[in-house]
């Protein structure tokens, strides 16, 4: 194939599949719903991008089936008219999954899947390995701080790191060396039915780890894996009760350490350049799978160090002696929720918690509102806005509210999306979180520049 079509060329998942046939001087074009900042990069990085449904705006150069490769995301719905164009005319058309499992087949791949944690922990080893003489080159469902990319890219590494979603079982397309799973609470009701069903997904993907390979598995999880002859498996956590575990946690002066218990190896005085609790446990899951792929020890002190996280990870806008701390985090599961909340406890003792949360898709609302209400009632005041459609239509019944009335904090308000700048001017705040994996980050900029201005007053 001369030429990738990618449809759903946008989303940060397919957008580091762009830059990575972009670098292999492949032509590449594309169709996203809708222009934004890395739309914009991918297209100064040479990509054909259109954001108009419409197959008369296909570049002439991909109406060949013979040399022009087709990829789209779950995301498009079936009536685009792009794709619609491309299976009547006999293009060969695969998910992004799929030719992120060519990848993997053609080298030894680190996937990282689970229902939280996967993109600090993917991110974190890519950091370490790139940042060491193995190299790697790697896919990200964020984008890492360090390289302002969501691709990193090595031409002599035979290692690659990958984000394994199970959104509509995409993992089951891999074939990794090394895989981690971070979690399984249970999420994407709306392909597996129930819980029994999405742990089975993640059984099913350990069984695709080769031969030789490694499994890295949090403690606790509910599955069940079911590996190849020769696959050795690691359980591992930020307490001891893992095979892989932290020991000696210390919290001092803004500083976080701890020391790696292996079965076979410590290391002793690793600093987390993000350095909130919940970053231990990607943080030993990593350095298992570094050392694995032939980091040193100095390699991932290095590494974990200068780790600035991904994008909308725990990431902090403002963070100073005379502002409101102001932090964005992509936490849009109940689990996540409440560990997002509790870190910040953790940093900031005695500080007043403001948590604004935009709900995520109208079937992960209903099918997990009370287990969100109990997360963000541990907030000291709750701003609540609608629910964010995504790709769903609404369901009957289903709104903020099934969440809103059963928060327990004292002060809580419902606040729709397009009013939050105007209460947020109204208010006072000590530390505010923006959470969920919707578009509320959009908001950040004036968000931040209120709170500014605040302080100048």
């Amino acid at each position: 194939m001369k030429r990738i079509y990618f449809v759903g060329a946008g989303g940060i998942g397919m957008a580091n599949l762009v830059r990575y046939y972009l670098s292999k001087g492949l032509d590449v074009a594309g169709y996203d719903r809708t222009p934004s900042q890395l739309t914009d990069a991918l297209s100064e990085e040479g990509a054909h991008l259109v954001f108009e449904d419409n197959a008369d705006l296909i570049p002439e150069a991909f109406r060949s089936p013979e040399d022009t490769l087709v990829v789209y995301t779950p995301a498009v719905p079936e009536s685009n008219a792009i794709l619609s164009f491309f299976r009547r005319n006999g293009f060969e058309v695969i998910k992004r999954a799929a030719l992120l499992g060519k990848i993997t087949r053609n080298s030894d791949g680190i996937c990282v899947a689970g229902s939280h944690g996967k993109t600090t922990t993917s991110s974190m080893i890519a950091h370490i390995l790139d940042t060491s003489d193995v190299g790697c080159n790697a896919f990200l469902g964020g984008i890492l701080r360090n390289v302002g990319s969501n691709l990193i890219l090595s031409p002599t590494s035979h290692w690659s790191v990958i984000e394994a979603d199970e959104y509509d079982r995409s993992f089951h397309h891999l074939s990794p060396l090394v895989a981690i799973i971070t979690s399984t609470d249970p999420d994407h009701l709306d392909i597996y039915g129930d819980e029994e069903h999405y742990l089975e997904a993640f059984s099913i993907f350990t069984s695709l780890i080769r031969p030789g390979g490694l499994l890295l598995l949090h403690t606790g999880l509910k599955m069940r894996p079911d590996v190849a002859e020769g696959v050795t498996i690691l359980t591992y956590s930020a307490s001891e009760g893992g095979d892989c575990h932290a020991e000696n946690i210390t919290f001092a002066e803004g500083r976080l350490t701890f020391d790696f218990v292996g079965p076979d190896t410590r290391i002793d005085g690793i600093e987390l350049g993000v350095p909130i609790e919940i970053n231990v446990d990607n943080a030993v899951a990593a350095t298992a799978a570094a050392l694995f792929a032939g980091a040193s020890a100095d390699d991932i002190r290095k590494g974990l160090a200068t780790f600035l996280g991904a994008k909308r990870r725990f990431e902090f806008h403002l963070k100073d002696d005379v502002h409101p701390v102001l932090i964005d985090d992509y936490a849009h599961s109940p689990n996540e929720v409440s560990a997002s909340i509790r870190s910040v406890r953790r940093l900031y003792p005695g500080h007043r918690i403001s948590v604004i949360f935009q709900p995520h898709l109208y079937t992960r609302t209903r099918d997990f509102a009370p287990e969100f209400a109990d997360a963000l009632s541990e907030a000291d005041e709750l701003i609540l806005t609608e629910i964010y459609p995504a790709r769903e239509l609404p369901i009957e019944g289903v709104t903020s509210d099934i969440i809103f009335d059963r928060v327990k904090s004292k002060k809580k308000t419902f606040c729709p999306r397009k009013d939050l700048l105007t209460l947020i001017k109204k208010r006072n705040f000590d530390v505010i979180m923006t959470l969920g994996a919707a578009d509320i980050d959009r908001l950040l900029p004036e968000i931040k520049e209120l709170l500014l201005e605040k302080s100048r007053d």
